[in-house]
């Protein structure tokens, strides 16, 4: 109490002070003012600086008042801190129990306390993310690895997390990350969710059940399944829309299963499925709308399964499968529309398997399958369209297999075969049609098989 005897008295005096020096400055002014008819009241200055001090004194209350409030307040957060720390600690040993049941528990109160503690949310749903990264078993028969109950587990938290994503959800976690880079998935439904944030599928594996992106909506943000592995599982992204940012497929292997795009979104961003390998899935984008940004395929794999593309719409921005190679799927553009998009399939190998463009239309944009090589597959663009822009097969190779243009309309569009090699297989032009634009064959070598419209010279030089 010392402090408190040295310090009162000490209050006093400054305060006597500070009242006697704002005594004298108004009696000085006061004096100033004064005349023999009108003295100076000392009762007046006495009562102003009465009302001085008065007024000192109470802008000092409250200031008090509002420190010792946010000292109060202050001991308040610290409290609610430490009970969100405890619990916290709480349910992430409870995610680490043997027991399903307490497991299942902690899933519930880690993500009530990441609705109460704002400033670390993300932290605890990266906690819930890590669960579905941790190592997982889901096959009963291997009994050392296998943990019973843990399937229900994991998919708790991933309806948890989509229950945090959905439009109507009372507390919001669109606008966070989630970091699913290596996770298991035999199942799990995020239909409906909305992502704004980062999202990371890196090297997760798909391996049965139903996985369900239906209807969610990627914005912005990076999204990426980069060298995910689909082996089983039936993947939907039906109805889901990428909106900006960037989506990415790179190496990404589709081996088994199937993954439905159909009627998806993608919207002025970057969508890529660089060297993703397709070896026994059936992939479909039946119906999906590409608007603007671009789409490539560069170096993809289309080696065995189905790849479809079915009334697809590429409406301007870039496609490009520029080295795609095609060794043995079966690939339709059935109907697909390429609307002022510029489209390229430079240096593409077809070498195997089927690759129909049956009845698919481009309009107005360069289409290139300049330097393609054609050395083995069936390769049809029976009735498709080709409305203004260009259309390269520059320095493309005709070797083996079968092309065929047969019944395709060019209606204004220029047609470039120059340097082409007709030297092998079976390329047919046959009731093909080709109004006002150009129609180049300068410097091929050998002749396509059916000239169909054309009148080769007498030496079918080309």
């Amino acid at each position: 109490m010392w402090s408190v005897w040295i310090a009162g008295p000490l209050a006093v005096l400054m305060a006597l002070a500070a009242g006697y020096g704002i005594y004298e400055l108004l009696r000085f002014l006061a004096s100033k003012e004064a005349t023999s008819q009108k003295p100076a009241s000392v009762h007046e200055v006495i009562r102003t600086t009465l009302a001085v001090l008065a007024f000192v004194a109470a802008v000092l209350t409250g200031v008090y008042a509002y420190r010792k409030q946010r000292l109060t307040e202050g001991d308040a957060h610290r409290a609610d801190d430490n009970q969100l720390a405890e619990r916290y600690t709480t349910a992430a040993d409870q995610l680490g129990h043997d027991e399903a049941a307490v497991r299942l528990a902690g899933v519930y109160a880690m993500a009530r306390l990441a609705d109460d503690w704002t400033e670390q949310r993300q932290v605890c749903i990266d906690v819930l993310c890590a669960y579905l990264r941790m190592p997982y078993e889901p096959d009963p028969q291997v009994t050392d690895t296998y943990k019973e109950g843990e399937r229900e587990v994991r998919h708790t938290v991933i309806r948890v997390i989509r229950d945090h994503l959905q439009p109507q959800a009372p507390t919001s976690w669109s606008a966070c990350n989630f970091d699913f880079t290596r996770a298991t998935f035999d199942g799990g439904d995020l239909s409906g969710s909305q992502f704004r944030g980062t999202v990371s599928f890196n090297s997760a594996g798909f391996t049965r059940g139903t996985v369900s992106f239906d209807g969610a909506e990627f914005t912005r943000g990076t999204v990426s399944f980069r060298r995910a592995w689909f082996t089983g599982a039936e993947v939907s992204f039906q109805g889901a829309g990428f909106t900006g940012g960037t989506v990415s497929f790179y190496e990404a292997e589709f081996g088994d299963g199937t993954v439905y795009f159909k009627g998806a979104r993608f919207a002025s961003g970057e969508i890529s499925f660089d060297r993703a390998k397709v070896t026994g899935a059936e992939v479909s984008f039946r119906g999906a709308k590409f608007t603007g940004g671009t789409v490539s395929f560069h170096r993809t794999e289309f080696g065995d399964g189905r790849v479809s593309f079915h009334s697809a719409g590429f409406t301007r921005g870039t496609v490009s499968f520029h080295g795609a190679r095609f060794t043995g799927a079966e690939v339709w553009f059935h109907r697909a529309r390429f609307t002022g998009a510029e489209v390229s399939f430079y240096h593409a190998w077809f070498t195997g398997g089927t690759v129909s463009f049956y009845r698919t239309g481009f309009t107005r944009g360069p289409v290139s399958f300049h330097r393609a090589r054609f050395t083995g597959a069936e390769v049809d663009f029976n009735s498709a369209g080709y409305i203004g822009g260009t259309v390269s097969f520059s320095e493309a190779e005709f070797t083996r297999g079968a092309v065929s243009f047969t019944g395709a309309q060019f209606t204004g569009a220029e047609v470039d075969f120059h340097g082409a090699g007709f030297t092998g297989g079976t390329v047919s032009f046959h009731y093909a049609g080709f109004t006002g634009g150009t129609v180049t064959f300068e410097d091929v070598r050998g002749t396509p098989s059916d000239w169909g419209p054309f009148q080769p010279p007498a030496d079918s030089a080309g």
